[in-house]
């Protein structure tokens, strides 16, 4: 997994700022892919206090015990106010064993406008040697006034290649990482998921194949790895649409399946379905009803399929 994350921007960036010494006392990586997060800020945090691997400063970094890394917070918690109030009173003491003191804020796109506007000033008026590294899936939760005193570093999502290098490397024969990697979005962890779940892509062609999807759609409401159904249903109408259009040997899913597909739905329908898709992603990003965002998406894709028949 090293080796995906050190191919980030954040990663590479930080790296080179470090060596020049040109680093900014507060930071906020945007990287998509939620899960992996908190990996990707430790990394990161080697990069700024320059722990080469296999020292002890980086192995602590990695367990979240360096004294002069504080990781907020706790996995699985919230960043409240009472944080921020520790955060602050402990960014003016020196730090302990180098020259820097640095605090990695672990999912900033939960934190609440309150305690963001308690950070403020932290930001503002940093102390010496303190650095702020903050990571967020996106920019839009972060108040435009924090937003304003951050080097703020963009990560896109994976190439499909990258993706597939990685799944090789961390689950060789464990399933179809080819279809998993042109699945994924070049989001990791919803690779992973793809790679263990199995059924995301036959339930993807029976949401838009069969006739009572609707009892199905609150079915998949439950399902843990919402996103990787998403996905799978992307790449299952990028495939059909290849059908559709005759351009089957670039499909990633060869089956009678989508075949079948490619014939029901006119290439518009398919075209528009994908998008429609994006859009639901990114509702459901924002905290949507899964259930209902996606009973949603696949009553307009079915309209869609109708309405371009009848052009057809």
């Amino acid at each position: 997994m090293q080796i995906l994350l050190r191919k980030t921007t954040a990663y590479q960036r930080l790296l080179s700022d470090a060596e020049r010494d040109e680093l900014s006392h507060a930071v906020l990586v945007l990287f998509p892919d939620e899960a992996l997060l908190r990996s990707l800020l430790k990394e990161c945090a080697k990069a700024i206090l320059g722990a080469q691997d296999g020292s002890r400063t980086a192995k602590l970094i990695d367990e979240e015990s360096y004294s002069d890394c504080v990781i907020y917070p706790a996995v699985g918690e919230k960043l409240n106010a009472d944080t921020a109030a520790r955060i602050l009173e402990e960014a003016a003491l020196s730090p302990v064993e180098g020259g820097k003191k640095l605090f990695v804020l672990d999912g900033f796109q939960t934190v609440t406008p309150l305690v963001q506007n308690k950070l403020l000033k932290a930001l503002e008026e940093p102390h010496e040697n303190v650095i702020f590294l903050m990571g967020a899936t996106a920019p839009s939760a972060v108040l435009p006034t924090v937003l304003s005193r951050v080097k703020k570093l963009d990560n896109p999502p994976f190439a499909e290649e990258e993706i597939g290098r990685a799944l090789a490397r961390n689950h060789a024969g464990e399933g179809d990482i080819a279809k998993a990697a042109a699945a994924s979005g070049g989001i990791y962890s919803v690779a992973e998921n793809l790679l263990a779940g199995g059924d995301e892509f036959s339930l993807a062609v029976r949401l838009l194949s069969e006739e009572g999807y609707t009892a199905l759609c609150r079915e998949c409401g439950n399902r843990e790895n919402k996103r990787a159904l998403l996905s799978a249903l992307k790449l299952t109408l990028r495939d059909a649409l290849f059908y559709a259009t005759e351009q089957q040997r670039y499909a990633a899913i060869r089956s009678r399946e989508i075949e079948e597909l490619g014939q029901e739905y006119p290439a518009g329908a398919l075209l528009e379905a994908i998008r429609l898709v994006g859009e639901t992603e990114r509702q459901v990003q924002f905290n949507a009803n899964y259930a209902q965002a996606l009973l949603t998406l696949i009553a307009q894709i079915r309209t869609e399929k109708i309405k371009w028949q009848k052009l057809s």
